[in-house]
């Protein structure tokens, strides 16, 4: 083998080297890894941040939500009470209103049957309905035997005189279905 040698040329030193055409330098490739490693520290420090921010937020919404579990629990509490205040009233009401129409049919069956109708009291507690039927003033007075007629007052709130002894009553019933009782001495 022939040596061919340069006089001007500078030897090569052991140290260093020249890179092969087409490969990169150790310093360049280090450089790399490191600037990557440092992309990926800082996305990895950035997500753990947004994730502790994440959970803090996440335990404090978990507080408030007991806390609006406690509160609807006060919430249902207090509308049971009130819906059981309401309760007892309707059923105190339908009781009066019950007693009360009992009393109205048995006094329209014994005026059915001719006997005449005491003055009664009304229902312990309870007060007396208004009349809702179309009964006209004539119709009352005919049916009170016409005591206290013309006075202004409906006969359904007037307290009738107990009748004499052994009152008869006479059941007149005209062909449009009013039905009228004359009381006859």
């Amino acid at each position: 083998m022939t040596m061919i040698s340069e006089p001007d040329a500078s030897a090569i030193e052991l140290g260093q080297r020249e890179a092969a055409p087409g490969k990169p330098s150790r310093a360049r490739l280090i450089g790399v890894i490191a600037s990557g490693a440092l992309l990926i520290t800082v996305v990895n420090v950035t997500a753990a941040v947004y994730l502790y921010r994440g959970v803090s937020d996440l335990r404090t919404m978990e507080a408030r939500l007991e806390q609006l579990g406690q509160f609807e629990q006060r919430i249902g509490a207090r509308i049971d009470t009130v819906n059981n205040g309401f309760q007892s009233r309707f059923e105190t009401l339908d009781r009066q209103l019950q007693a009360n129409f009992g009393q109205i049919n048995g006094n329209i069956a014994k005026l059915e049957q001719g006997q005449p109708v005491a003055a009664s009291e009304p229902a312990p507690g309870a007060t007396e309905p208004a009349m809702l039927d179309k009964t006209t003033v004539a119709d009352a007075s005919a049916a009170d035997g016409g005591a206290g007629a013309g006075d202004g007052q409906p006969a359904f709130k007037r307290k009738a005189a107990p009748p004499g002894p052994n009152p008869s009553y006479q059941r007149i019933q005209q062909p449009d279905g009013k039905v009228y009782y004359k009381k006859i001495n």
